[in-house]
């Protein structure tokens, strides 16, 4: 058994689908193409991803709206979320990549992790079924927060309380290198500025600053 599949909880029956989804397609490009690479698990993982966590949040919220589960389904399998339970296997420590990618962090970069992780499930299900892809996710979907909130939306919603009221979020500065950045976003409300936040991506950084911005206005969420 790999140490992958350990770490994983589920042992291939046909250890091509596993390296495939490992393989990203910089390492195939070097190989001259001969090389399958998980591209096209990424997009069957994904279908797969979207079927498990959307029944999961249909009957464990039996009377939330639709609109709702989207928000908090949304949440759960975003491109961070995703890349962070890629860290919690270290599956950036197994994948095939090519020498460029490799030299820019790219066992680190969010997005291939998040790409390797949908694939990764892909191959789960082409290799053993529905059951063992769904054990595999709820996994990590059961340990995520299950009451994230969604800031900047709320935060519009209130906003929208008020007409003539509107709220842009401006990129205020980043820094680090390609591979590891920070961001930081102020949002205005007008002309003022009513909350600043940082965050790995632009998305976490503008949502950090839609919470600052509600707990100024003293709502706690």
């Amino acid at each position: 058994m790999l140490e992958i599949e350990k770490i994983i909880g589920y042992q291939f029956n046909n250890n091509t689908l596993l390296f495939t989804a490992l393989t990203h397609s910089s390492f195939a490009n070097e190989n001259k193409g001969e090389v399958p690479f998980n591209e096209r698990l990424e997009f069957l993982g994904d279908s797969v991803l979207q079927l498990i966590s959307g029944e999961k949040m249909y009957r464990e919220n039996p009377k939330m709206p639709e609109g709702d589960m989207s928000k908090h389904r949304a949440a759960l399998v975003c491109e961070d979320a995703l890349a962070s339970y890629a860290k919690e296997i270290r599956l950036g420590d197994y994948l095939n990549l090519g020498r460029g990618e490799e030299q820019s962090g790219g066992r680190e970069r969010p997005s291939i992790l998040a790409d390797a992780f949908e694939a990764l499930i892909g191959a789960i299900y082409l290799d053993g079924g529905l059951a063992p892809a769904k054990k595999f996710v709820l996994k990590f979907l059961d340990k995520a927060h299950l009451n994230l909130k969604d800031y900047k939306t709320l935060l519009q919603e209130i906003i929208q309380q008020n007409p003539g009221e509107k709220v842009v979020y401006v990129l205020a500065g980043e820094s680090g290198p390609d591979h590891n950045k920070s961001f930081e976003v102020e949002v205005h409300l007008n002309s003022n500025v009513i909350g600043r936040g940082k965050g790995r991506s632009k998305k976490r950084a503008e949502q950090a600053a839609a919470k600052e911005a509600l707990a100024l206005m003293g709502y706690k969420y």
